[in-house]
């Protein structure tokens, strides 16, 4: 029985195939890019590359995959063994920081690119690579209670007058709920290529389509 049996028996087998071929780099492995790494990897999507250059934390665990064992490692690394010993997925791991520079290099072959970088000078180097290239780009992105699953056209770079702050509040559910509003929207895009944006509300409970 394969390990996707349920995923298999909601999608079928022609959108199991379509995701499973499907080549996606997710930039940063933090509270949103580790647990979206996790959840398409769990959906059945194999072809995956994650950028990411931090090491993990004590304030990390809470929010992202991460055991108190791991504190110190660097995060790709964690996260590429774990879901190799969980589902036998060789993910791509990059222990790099993505620059302007080296975008290409990373990239160039993902037919999808999902952003969750949490400075702008890196969202906008994915921004501008993936727009000059023709590369579809999915932002993730979240601050207080409220988060955005939004795609490259209608995606703005935030100020990078928050880039440094780390102390920020960051509540567990509204990671996970952006998490899975953000995977589904990426396995409709691999089914449908309909490119849905969508916010998320915490504090009302919301999760609304965006329209631009």
């Amino acid at each position: 029985m394969s390990i996707f049996f349920h995923e298999q028996l909601y999608r079928s087998q022609e959108i199991m195939t379509k995701l499973k071929n499907l080549s996606i780099t997710i930039c940063g492995a933090g509270a949103l890019g580790a647990n979206i790494t996790e959840n398409l990897a769990r959906s059945g999507l194999s072809k995956l590359r994650v950028i990411d250059y931090d090491r993990i934390e004590e304030r990390n665990l809470s929010t992202q995959p991460y055991y108190r064992s791991d504190i110190g490692a660097l995060k790709v690394k964690i996260l590429t063994n774990s879901l190799y010993r969980a589902l036998g997925i060789k993910i791509d791991g990059q222990s790099q920081k993505l620059t302007e520079e080296n975008a290409g290099k990373l990239l160039g072959k993902s037919e999808l690119v999902i952003d969750t970088f949490d400075n702008s000078i890196s969202r906008s180097a994915v921004k501008i690579y993936c727009a000059n290239s023709n590369i579809y780009c999915l932002h993730v992105g979240l601050a207080s209670d409220y988060s955005e699953i939004i795609w490259n056209e209608n995606y703005r770079v935030p100020s990078p007058a928050n880039d440094d702050i780390c102390d920020y509040p960051l509540a567990r559910n509204l990671v996970m709920l952006t998490v899975a509003v953000a995977c589904e929207t990426v396995i409709n895009f691999a089914a449908t290529k309909q490119q849905h944006n969508f916010t998320v509300t915490l504090g009302d409970f919301a999760v609304k389509p965006l329209f631009m």
